[in-house]
């Protein structure tokens, strides 16, 4: 299955892309699903026609859908929403604010990774494109993989262990106390299934054979500088970007004064975007008179965005990360466009690498030819940090 993500700052346009591709990849015969992972949808208006949380047919070869996490959340994680009320009812909460409160806050990005994994599993669609939410969220939503990992190894695996084993000796002492049960195997299983599962999902979105990210930006200042932070935290994720949009650049035809200056600094920053996403293709939209909603101005979109194109296809293969080995030196690089060297740091704990820019954090586990050797220094080189390994002795 071909995954394309469309992602962007909010109002950029990214959700009138996803649907213009789609009908692109449906017109070519595949059959596309384009999916909402955005909390405040508007795949359905982009159609003009409901939505719903199970995949409807918008046209021939094309369906869309809207992801309702309460749904999505009753299917998945029933035993452990009946679970946490329960707790909250013993604690002296009403039912309607326990049952809220046992919806915990990032479970809709959980289910969105849930969600896409289904999908690729059943097989029953060719492309899946993702209308992901906001540059932010989404990025949050790739990074659950690698976090979710770190927190199952140390501590979630002792502790349903410990659990198990210790459930028939203390719930006759523990329910009278505390006037709810210990959590039984079903609940305490749940969370770890979800890591299994969103586990094998990333290697579906690492592998840029067949997942790839697509920004949408603005030429806006604040707007370009949002989706280069995005691209450098995506390769950070090993996550490949394959190509930019540029969207709402005003047409030339359009000569009224009021314009003027916004034209004059929509092609400055047209440039910029050209000059730092490169070597990423990068396509542009003009801003249209009219709103993209409706199957008549998502297929003038989709003619200026791909004409006669695949869209489908792999328009630029990113690596984003790479372990090089020169005689006996080794060095980990790492593809982080336009982030400067003393914006990162690097700590290194047993065969774990800990990369942080910003508020935004990696844990990579060390291939076994670096995990026993120690980082030496490292330096930023045509957008790559590249992080130079060496014996502990030989450090320095």
């Amino acid at each position: 299955m071909r995954v394309i993500l469309m992602t962007g700052k909010g109002g950029v346009g990214k959700t009138s892309v996803a649907a213009a591709t789609g009908l692109r990849s449906a017109e070519l015969g595949y059959r596309t699903l384009v999916l909402s992972t955005d909390p405040a949808h508007s795949l359905a208006d982009s159609f003009d026609m409901e939505l719903e949380h199970a995949p409807r047919e918008v046209r021939p070869n094309l369906w869309g859908a809207e992801l309702d996490a309460l749904m999505e959340l009753e299917g998945n994680w029933g035993a452990v929403k009946r679970y946490i009320t329960q707790v909250l009812q013993a604690r002296g909460l009403d039912g309607i604010e326990a049952e809220e409160l046992a919806i915990l806050p990032g479970m809709d990005e959980i289910f969105s990774l849930v969600r896409m994994k289904r999908h690729y599993d059943e097989g029953e669609f060719d492309v899946l494109i993702i209308d992901s939410a906001p540059t932010g969220t989404a990025l949050r939503l790739l990074s659950l993989p690698e976090v979710a990992g770190w927190y199952m190894r140390r501590f979630y695996k002792p502790l349903q262990a410990m659990s198990v084993a210790l459930r028939p000796l203390v719930e006759p002492l523990f329910r009278p106390i505390a006037g709810f049960s210990l959590p039984n195997k079903e609940v305490m299983d749940a969370p770890y299934e979800f890591y299994e599962q969103i586990e094998a999902l990333e290697k579906v979105l690492t592998d840029n054979t067949q997942t790839s990210v697509r920004l949408v930006t603005n030429p806006e200042k604040m707007v370009i500088k949002e989706s280069l932070r995005a691209h450098a935290y995506l390769s950070l994720y090993n996550v490949a970007t394959d190509m930019v949009v540029a969207n709402r650049i005003i047409p030339d035809e359009v000569s009224d004064p009021f314009f003027k200056r916004w034209k004059e600094n929509q092609q400055q920053y047209r440039h910029e975007i050209h000059e730092n996403f490169r070597p990423l293709p990068v396509k542009e939209v003009p801003l249209y008179s009219e709103e993209m909603c409706g199957m008549e101005a998502l297929n003038r979109l989709k003619e200026t965005l791909y004409a006669d194109e695949d869209p489908t296809q792999v328009y630029y293969k990113e690596t984003t990360l790479r372990v090089v080995q020169d005689q006996n030196q080794y060095s980990l690089e790492v593809y982080l466009p336009g982030i400067p060297k003393n914006q990162v740091e690097l700590t290194k704990t047993g065969d774990e690498l800990n990369i942080r820019i910003g508020n935004h954090r990696r844990n990579l586990v060390l291939p076994q030819a670096l995990a026993a050797l120690q980082p030496a220094g490292a330096k930023m080189e045509e957008d790559y940090l590249k992080i130079r390994f060496a014996e502990a002795a030989r450090v320095g």
